[in-house]
């Protein structure tokens, strides 16, 4: 039998494939990325910030475990089973969103959209890295992300577009029955198992040491420098991303800009984001992992503290575009670096563990920003941001080894 081959071209159709098919996934989570808080606050008369951020907390929490979850399951039982077992949970969630009664049942929606997430975007993204093998590692990530987040931003944009024209719900909502179905019959129908070439991967690399799931943990939590060092980024990284998800709508709001006018600047931000992941992926690959994780996180800084002290449209789509090209910078290299450290056979459990703190980030975010917003005002919360997300760049360059050697 013949062994499977490492690399993009290689794999081209597959690696397309698996493109197209996180592009629905990113479309999935962008229906809802304008919308929520002012169904929350417009239909459902929820006021207080904690409230109205919960369900990006039930959502960051849910896509955590379920990250974590997913990359043990990929690395027992295959890749393909746990990809068409995420777009199975995402079934429910376009018409619990379309009529949910209650904040109650927005939550259940988040809740499953979380799962869903957590098992398809990381079984993407450790199949990507199983067929792209060590050379190409930032330039598959970079693609994988520009996928998700150009078709996060592209559905805002979709969404707001409706919600303008016929209202917040339903039909903003029914788009996501078609990422669904598109999503659910390409890995059903087309996608392939991958979990051979990481076998290769490890056979080329002559041999690995083995790791219990919990020492994979604790390496990839606190115990190896550039594991740790990387995590604790992804999770800031995040912690910001949603406080900028629940927040910033307010703060364009309270600028007296309209529905539409908000889910332009809404959508602004990941399409930049996913955009520019092409080129910062790649580069990665040139320069190194280590600077641009660095200077991504200093610059998310600066967007958050733009926006945070505009009040005209051209300030916040500058303190935008900063936020989307400072999480370029880090988001594909986030998983190049774990990629570069973690071992074939246990990679995606490390890339799982990665992920759970990374994704606890919106909850950890959501919570904090709701809560010193609503004690001191949404200015504080947000600048509180700011201080935390340059503190986390500066841990990266004390404290992180650089992880890859450049080309």
């Amino acid at each position: 039998m013949t062994a499977p081959a490492l690399g993009l071209r290689e794999n081209l159709p597959q690696f397309v494939l698996l493109v197209v098919i996180n592009a629905f996934v990113g479309a999935l989570i962008g229906m809802e990325r304008g919308l929520l808080p002012a169904i929350a606050q417009e239909e459902l008369g929820l006021g207080a910030k904690v409230g109205l951020l919960s369900f990006i907390g039930v959502f960051g929490v849910s896509k955590a475990l379920t990250n974590y979850l997913a990359g043990r399951l990929a690395d027992a039982w295959g890749r393909r089973p746990v990809l068409i077992a995420g777009w199975l949970v995402a079934l429910p969630v376009p018409p619990m969103l379309m009529w949910a009664p209650s904040w109650g049942w927005i939550l259940a929606a988040n809740a499953l959209l979380g799962v869903s997430q957590g098992l398809t975007w990381s079984t993407t993204i450790t199949m990507k890295v199983d067929l792209a093998g060590p050379k190409q590692r930032g330039l598959a990530m970079g693609l994988n992300e520009l996928a998700g987040y150009l078709a996060v931003a592209a559905s805002a944009l979709a969404t707001g577009w409706v919600a303008e024209r016929f209202g917040l719900r339903p039909e903003p909502f029914a788009l996501g029955l078609v990422y669904v179905a598109f999503g659910l019959g390409l890995s059903w129908g087309l996608a392939r198992e991958t979990r051979g070439h990481a076998a290769q991967e490890a056979a080329l690399g002559g041999g690995e040491q083995a790791l219990r799931p919990g020492e994979v943990f604790w390496r990839t939590t606190l115990t190896d420098r550039e594991l740790s060092s990387v995590t604790q980024a992804g999770l800031v990284n995040n912690l910001n991303d949603g406080a900028a998800w629940g927040l910033f709508p307010l703060v364009f709001a309270a600028a007296g800009l309209g529905l539409g006018e908000i889910s332009a600047l809404a959508a602004l931000y990941p399409a930049v984001w996913g955009a520019t992941q092409l080129f910062t992926g790649a580069l990665s690959d040139r320069v190194g992992r280590k600077g641009l994780i660095v200077l991504g996180m200093w610059t998310q800084a600066l967007g958050v503290a733009l926006v945070l002290s505009g009040t005209t449209i051209p300030r916040f789509a500058l303190g935008q575009t900063l936020l989307g090209l400072g999480t370029a910078m880090v988001y594909p290299t986030f998983l190049a670096a774990i990629g570069d450290v973690a071992r074939p056979s246990w990679r995606a459990s490390a890339m799982g563990a990665f992920r759970l703190w990374r994704d606890l980030g919106y909850a950890i975010g959501a919570l904090f920003a709701g809560l010193v917003a609503d004690a001191f005002g949404l200015s504080a919360a947000l600048w509180a941001v700011v201080g935390v997300t340059a503190a986390s760049g500066l841990i990266v360059a004390l404290r992180m080894r650089e992880t890859h050697t450049p080309r």
